[in-house]
């Protein structure tokens, strides 16, 4: 259960701040919902509060999983490189993303840096990059109550 003012991640979205929670009627029952800005774009997305475990709603890290993640960065083999075609791997990463589990974020964005380091990104591949880069780069700063730019500092480090 999230109170206003708190800070929640939305999977695929990222880190957004609940501004309100309130009550709807749609076909006659009243439904409450949770008012969710995401911090990055402005954007206003409402959950069911009675939905928002189904739908990935959840706490950001805490700070001390924060190195969990740097872990999963860090870790130099990927399985998913044997797999070739590039629309499998970008259905597996968008199915990762999508759990909104950082550590799932993680392993996208590790394996990209990876199939970057042999190779051209498509312009697919790069997309799916950056939005993993810019999903978690956002919740480790935002956990670990630093600024982005130091988290993104790391990053870079880890993988060149």
């Amino acid at each position: 259960m999230f109170k206003i003012g708190d800070r929640a991640v939305y999977p695929a979205q990222g880190v957004g701040v609940v501004e309100k929670i309130e009550s709807r009627e749609f076909c006659g029952q009243t439904h409450d919902f949770y008012i969710l800005r995401i911090i990055d774009n402005d954007m206003t997305i409402m959950v069911p509060v009675g939905n928002a475990t189904q739908v990935g709603l959840r706490n950001l890290i805490s700070k001390d999983k924060v190195e969990t993640i740097y872990n999963v960065l860090e870790e130099k083999q990927a399985e998913a490189l044997s797999i070739a075609s590039w629309s499998r791997r970008q259905r597996e990463y968008n199915d990762k993303i999508r759990t909104g589990n950082p550590q799932d974020v993680a392993e996208v964005l590790r394996e990209l840096y990876l199939i970057k380091e042999g190779k051209e990104l498509s312009y697919g591949e790069k997309k799916v990059l950056e939005l993993a880069r810019r999903l978690l780069i956002k919740e480790l700063a935002l956990a670990e109550g630093v600024a982005e730019e130091k988290v993104s500092q790391r990053l870079e480090k880890m993988v060149n």
